[in-house]
């Protein structure tokens, strides 16, 4: 969790402090020791995403030995001193018991602190809480709320997992095609499992027409981001001809991909064109 958190955190970190600013450069240029120092200087010059930043240096090991005690006690002190980032952070290490005993109460308290105080992520873990009932009442209705707040504030899974809401009608009128925009603006900020959900109602004609074609794309975009269903649909989309010229090489490409991402029908479609 925290390797995905990393980049989010650091870009929603940047201020004016030349010392997280210079920590940010460093990052970039992959100089994560002089990254470590800066932040570890600003944090230690009062400035709370300098601490929530090189807590996410020590949660991952970058520039220095990882300890999850250590970020978590630098998340508490950012967020002591009102960065929401921290808060969030911190959220996760109770929710999962790294570097503190796990907590789910107190994992939702900090998801709430961190939404309240306008933080995407923040809202996008507490919806997640609330849809699954865990560390607060189970309720579809608030975990849609929220959900709707991270997509607003640009969190690409809070879009995603908005438009499973309205694909499922929990906690919402069903509506395929609110759930098709929802899909679609998730992968368009970079979510795959958006591209190859938005690709599957594509290719059925639900919530928007029917194409092939843009299917094959949506497909492609997940395959890319790693999603082993796009790789698998793009291998039967190539293999049958669907939207694309047929193509045995290309369907054994994406089969594989597939099983390389541990997919089991991957690897079977795989086995079976290979003996044709």
């Amino acid at each position: 969790m925290l390797k995905k958190i990393l980049i989010v955190l650091l870009l929603a970190g940047f201020v004016s402090a030349s010392d997280v600013s210079d920590g940010l450069n460093a990052i970039s240029r992959q100089d994560y020791v002089a990254a470590v120092e800066l932040f570890e200087k600003a944090c230690d010059g009062g400035t709370s995403i300098g601490c929530a930043n090189l807590g996410v240096m020590y949660g991952n090991g970058y520039g220095v030995k990882q300890n999850s005690f250590k970020a978590v006690e630098l998340f508490k002190k950012a967020c002591d001193k009102g960065d929401v980032t921290g808060c969030s952070n911190l959220g996760g290490m109770y929710a999962k018991g790294a570097g503190v005993e796990q907590d789910i109460f107190k994992s939702a308290q900090l998801y709430s602190k961190a939404c309240d105080g306008g933080y995407a992520n923040g809202c996008y873990s507490l919806g997640g809480m609330y849809a699954k009932g865990a560390g607060v009442k189970q309720d579809s209705f608030k975990a849609v709320e929220l959900f709707e707040k991270a997509c607003d504030g640009g969190n690409a899974a809070g879009c995603f997992n908005l438009g499973t809401m309205y694909d499922n009608g929990i906690g919402v009128k069903q509506d395929n095609f609110k759930s098709a925009q929802l899909y679609s603006l998730a992968c368009d900020r970079g979510d795959a499992i958006g591209c190859f959900n938005f690709g599957i109602m594509i290719e059925d004609g639900t919530g928007v027409k029917q194409d092939y074609f843009k299917a094959v794309e949506q497909y492609k975009k997940a395959c890319d981001g790693g999603n082993a269903g796009g790789c698998f649909n793009l291998g039967l989309m190539n293999a049958k001809g669907t939207g694309i010229e047929k193509s045995k090489e290309e369907a054994l490409k994406y089969f594989g991909k597939a099983c390389d991402l541990k997919d089991e029908a991957g690897c079977r479609n795989y086995a079976k064109l290979k003996q044709r």
